[in-house]
């Protein structure tokens, strides 16, 4: 028996509204009195006074006050029940990643009722196609890839609802000692690609923008992990990609990417796109719209616990990949928040969210410049329903 605590003043019980407001403030959804009460008596009949919070873990309180919910008549709680669903990454595990991996283990999915599997991934653009296909319930994918499929297919396309990328990483990489300074320079030369690389499947898009003769231009596919090895040793003249990808995978090839390394960016040519997101089968979105407010809510927590502790995030990816250089992961995340999540709309709207009207014109970007047969609404493609409250988002990322 605790004797010390025996002699202390019993704290006052808190009050129906306090409870109401915590599980408000935690969970997403506002429980009656009544299913409150019913959820304390579920897990124990005899709670110590001053005390009902401390019988409860986040998830067995869901549970039973989400099942008290359901009974009383409430409608569904914000969050799923036991529900199992798979996700494809959208590249092998790296630094960029971590925030989903800490979410994992810190049990913000299994809080929310979600038992997640996630699979490395082959490039932003496959995640799209595999998630569209049925393969994976969730991806981490590019969402001009879900433009694309949405044009052509709409039934099938996946739906974007955690914007990550706020600002285009899409690159072709080239040395520094090549002529290759401008779009321009690239016609008539030997370029290199992974099949499903996001930039890659935009190429289209910008050399309709730039004006540049694609007539004369060969690419070639290749293994991503060939990527760098080959534009090191001149067996291609550019490589397309994500410009922190590269940078940090060259140096793991022993490049040093500051100096060997030359840019042609394509949001510098007027390609203003969103690009990496969290997206959803619509059968997920239509059928179990809690298992998306569960896992947009333990994502925005893995989030903002990497930002807390960059090197926990590391970690997380290194229990899944031990062989990780973590000096050069913790880089590439660092890099990945500076560069592709620092948007000024960042402090308007949070990591999460996008600019409406932004996001429409990125929309008649890739539809143009594609010549894609329609313009898919962009309320079809892309979803803030599920999103945490925009006081919970992170907004600290943004850069004027």
């Amino acid at each position: 028996m605790d004797t010390q605590r025996g002699c202390q003043t019993p704290s006052p019980e808190p009050t129906s509204q306090a409870i109401i407001d915590l599980v408000e403030m935690h969970f997403g959804f506002t429980p009656t009195t009544d299913n409150i009460l019913n959820a304390f008596n579920t897990l124990s009949p005899t709670p110590a006074q001053g005390d009902p919070l401390m019988i409860l873990n986040r998830r067995s309180f869901l549970a039973t006050t989400g099942a008290a919910a359901l009974a009383g008549g409430m409608g569904h709680p914000a969050f799923a029940q036991n529900v199992t669903a798979n996700m494809i990454l959208n590249w092998r595990y790296q630094g960029p990643q971590g925030w989903f991996f800490l979410a994992q283990d810190r049990g913000y999915f299994d809080d929310a009722g979600i038992n997640l599997t996630m699979d490395q991934g082959s490039g932003s653009g496959a995640a799209v196609v595999q998630v569209a296909g049925g393969s994976y319930d969730l991806g981490f994918g590019d969402i001009n890839a879900a433009v694309a499929v949405a044009a052509e297919r709409p039934d099938e396309a996946p739906v974007g609802f955690f914007m990550m990328y706020n600002r285009p990483p899409f690159t072709i990489a080239v040395l520094k000692d090549s002529d290759i300074h401008t779009p321009q320079d690239l016609e008539g030369r030997l370029l290199g690609g992974a099949a499903n690389d996001g930039a890659l499947r935009l190429f289209p898009a910008f050399a309709k923008m730039t004006g540049i003769d694609t007539s004369g231009i060969e690419i070639t596919n290749m293994q991503a992990n060939l990527r760098e090895q080959m534009l090191r040793t001149r067996q291609v003249e550019g490589v397309f990609g994500f410009v922190n990808t590269i940078r940090f995978s060259a140096i793991l090839s022993g490049m040093n990417p500051d100096e060997e390394i030359r840019w042609i960016n394509f949001a510098d040519y007027g390609m203003d796109l969103y690009s990496n997101c969290l997206i959803a089968s619509r059968k997920l979105v239509e059928e179990q719209p809690d298992v998306l407010r569960g896992i947009s809510a333990a994502v925005n927590q893995g989030l903002k616990d990497t930002l807390a502790d960059p090197e926990a995030a590391i970690e997380a990816v290194a229990r899944r990949e031990s062989l990780i250089e973590k000096d050069v992961e913790l880089a590439r995340l660092m890099a990945t928040l500076e560069d592709e999540m620092s948007h000024p709309e960042g402090a308007t709207y949070g990591i999460g969210a996008v600019d409406p009207d932004r996001f429409k014109r990125s929309i008649d970007i890739v539809v143009e410049a594609n010549d894609l047969p329609n313009t898919p609404a962009a309320d079809t493609i892309f979803t803030e329903a599920f999103l945490p409250p925009l006081e919970d988002r992170v907004t600290t990322l943004a850069k004027a």
